[in-house]
């Protein structure tokens, strides 16, 4: 018999690693990964082709709501991306909704110049 997921964070999980099947970052264009927990969220740019995270920024780094925290974490990495050199990234909602924090976070970063 089959498994069938039935929590939130299961199925949230399976909905990210279908969408890691199709996703890769490299140097020149990093995957922009996005975490969200109860109380914070994160972001990292990744080089999937050699495993390491090229920047990061968390929302424990700044004061406010959660989608206050999401748009400075955008600000943050965008600018860490332009001083490692990198204009253009693909984007990793982590299984998330497109909405909320996750939008937040994304609309920063593509306002601080990151392409994606």
């Amino acid at each position: 018999m089959k498994h069938t997921p039935s929590t939130n964070s299961e199925l949230r999980k399976r909905r990210h690693a279908r969408v890691r099947a199709t996703i890769k970052g490299t140097a020149e264009r990093p995957r922009l990964a996005v975490y969200r927990s109860n109380r914070f969220v994160s972001a990292q740019l990744i080089d999937d082709t050699v495993g390491k995270t090229i920047a990061a920024a968390h929302g424990r780094e700044f004061k406010g709501s959660q989608s206050k925290q999401a748009t400075s974490v955008g600000a943050a990495i965008a600018k860490k991306a332009k001083a490692a050199g990198i204009a253009t990234i693909v984007f990793d909602r982590g299984g998330y909704r497109y909405g909320g924090q996750v939008k937040a976070l994304a609309d920063a970063a593509r306002e601080a110049g990151l392409t994606f």
